[in-house]
């Protein structure tokens, strides 16, 4: 990669990184699939036959998830409870393998409030109150990782995809208290929220390292992540 090249990653990222943010630490080719704007990086290697892939916030963008189906075949167990995902899923034509379940995945088990988002027509919630979100709030039923799992009667997770406005940093901390075994989590840091900062992801990205965990492909923003089990 040339200087220039390295200089305008840099100059890219937020200035929270004090021009020093988080490095790939391990080489390992990754291919990105789905669209740019819902697409992640993952290392197709690592995805063997009946492979149990979660994922996590659903949106309106699920190019990853049907890439993944069509490309292996695997079943996606989809976890969002926001009824604007659940009516856009409705108008779609979806393969037999994406299987939505109507919960949302946090750090515990019970209803937690989701904050509106600031205009009608975006479809993100976040159990996070932050002042890109509305103060108003509405009620979902939430389950921890591990709770989806034994419901699910998986063991593990091959593939694990967050992108949920913020909470990533509780299940995070949940996968590592529970050594749940994870072997890529493909990931969306939101420590833009204004909540957070560079500071919250850099714990959650040393917690994953003492995990066993490496990084193999960020993002230009240092926003999304792909992380590999290399223990």
């Amino acid at each position: 990669m040339s200087m220039q090249l390295h200089l305008r990653k840099y100059l890219r990222s937020y200035p929270q990184w004090r021009f020093s943010p988080p490095r790939v630490q391990l080489e390992r080719t990754t291919e990105r699939l789905g669209t740019e704007y819902g697409g992640y990086f993952l290392d197709e290697a690592m995805v063997p036959e009946q492979a149990v892939v979660y994922s996590l916030g659903i949106g309106e963008d699920i190019s990853f998830d049907l890439a993944l189906i069509e490309r292996f075949g695997v079943a996606i167990e989809a976890f969002d409870p926001t009824p604007k995902v659940k009516h856009w899923l409705a108008s779609q034509k979806l393969p037999g393998q994406f299987h939505l379940h109507e919960i949302g995945i946090a750090g515990f088990d019970g209803e937690a409030a989701f904050h509106l988002p600031p205009r009608e027509e975006w479809v993100p919630h976040s159990m996070i109150p932050a002042r890109q979100y509305s103060s108003e709030c509405v009620r979902f039923p939430v389950i921890t990782l591990a709770g989806a799992m034994q419901r699910l009667g998986h063991e593990h997770l091959d593939v694990l995809k967050m992108d949920i406005e913020g909470a990533e940093y509780a299940v995070i901390e949940d996968i590592v208290r529970h050594k749940i075994p994870v072997q890529q989590l493909l990931v969306e840091f939101h420590h833009r929220l204004s909540t957070f900062g560079t500071a919250k992801t850099r714990q959650a990205l040393a917690l994953l390292e003492a995990f066993g965990m490496k990084i193999a492909h960020v993002c230009p923003r240092y926003e999304v992540f792909t992380l590999i089990q290399a223990a």
